[in-house]
């Protein structure tokens, strides 16, 4: 969710636990060194979307939207700045691991890839980008979702070259496709900027977000995914800083018309995502809600061990976010402690509890 896009993925203990890799040391690029290894449940994740799943795309492109410098990645290995935004590890990161994948998924742009790392999937996600046609805006320069598939479509042709077309063929149809993409069309493009406002109430937005949302994975099922897991809206009016913006300054609570915003399009998305699913033989398409997961992160932060969902663990965490959570930025003290890292991303802590949930509640129908 960043430039912005929220947000989330998220007795999963019993699944994982034949899944996960035994042990191991792990590089920046998701390569893992164990001494066990059980049999992965899918022989690569593959990501498009905004910056809840980007590990460092925008590292290679020209634009503002970044974060691989501290404090990003205070609590990654090695306390590097990946490019993630968060201080720790994201979703991709977690679902790759569950699904004994590798311990991280690495972004197609800008990083030394060898051919395991390309076997088993990588991430076109960009932090920023998001179904709006508009995306992204001048002034964002990121990548936009049409822009992902057509890196998704050269990924294939390389994967073809490491393993051949059958096997490269049995690769993709047989891995699991994750999308999470739309907060940055509402909480940026829509409630934020004057570009869309002027032209569209929220239900006719979403009308747009939804119809360019069909056809991307119209076009990706085309491209032969068979296994996609499409993410919903988070509560995006409980974001710290769609709160300060909205004038919630002295008043940290949750905006409900954003909300109720995000809601009605995850209403008519597993609309027409069901209605897909009529038309894909062959095809698990299965749509993901993260709304009432982080939801109740935020309105129990307690039951979860945390103590604060009102604001991020950077700076006064109400409006810091990318450059603006930078070197100079102060952190709150103990990150475990907030839902929130800065004012858009959730937690490593966070992104961690919401992939078990999702995980534990959707993993029968993704597999």
């Amino acid at each position: 969710m960043a430039g912005a896009s929220v947000l989330a993925v998220m007795a999963v203990a019993v699944v994982a636990s034949c899944l996960l890799v035994a042990g191991g040391a792990e590089s920046l690029n998701g390569t893992t060194t164990a001494t066990a290894k059980a049999a992965p449940a899918v022989p690569a994740v593959i990501i498009f979307g905004d910056s809840i799943v980007d590990p460092g795309n925008n590292n290679a492109i020209k634009t503002i939207v970044k974060c691989d410098f501290p404090p990003y990645g205070k609590d990654f290995s090695g306390h590097a700045a990946t490019g993630r935004f968060s201080n720790g590890k994201i979703p991709g990161d977690f679902i790759a691991s569950s699904l004994g994948v590798k311990e991280l998924v690495p972004p197609y742009l800008g990083t030394n890839l060898g051919p395991e790392d390309l076997l088993t999937g990588v991430s076109f996600a960009s932090g920023a980008t998001g179904y709006d046609p508009l995306h992204p805006p001048p002034f964002l320069s990121v990548i936009s979702m049409p822009d992902q598939l057509k890196m998704f479509a050269e990924y294939k042709e390389k994967l073809k070259g490491i393993a051949g077309e059958a096997r490269a063929a049995g690769i993709i149809s047989g891995s699991l496709f994750v999308v999470c993409a739309g907060s940055d069309d509402l909480a940026n493009t829509y409630y934020t900027t004057p570009f869309r406002k002027p032209h569209y109430d929220v239900p006719s937005y979403v009308n747009l977000l939804v119809s360019s949302a069909s056809d991307f994975l119209q076009k990706l099922h085309g491209m032969g995914a068979r296994r996609i897991a499409f993410l919903g809206l988070p509560p995006i009016g409980c974001l710290p800083s769609q709160i300060t913006l909205a004038g919630g300054i002295n008043i940290r609570e949750c905006i409900p018309s954003r909300n109720e915003a995000a809601r009605l399009y995850n209403s008519k998305i597993n609309e027409e995502i069901k209605r897909l699913s009529g038309s894909f033989r062959g095809t698990r398409l299965i749509f993901i809600d993260i709304y009432s997961v982080l939801l109740d992160l935020i309105q129990r932060p307690t039951s979860y061990g945390f103590e604060v969902a009102n604001k991020g663990c950077c700076g006064t965490g109400e409006l810091e976010v990318s450059i603006l959570c930078n070197r100079k930025s102060p952190t709150c003290p103990d990150d475990t402690k907030y839902v929130f890292w800065d004012s858009y991303h959730p937690t490593e802590k966070a992104y961690k509890i919401i992939v078990d949930k999702v995980l534990q509640k959707y993993i029968k129908d993704i597999l």
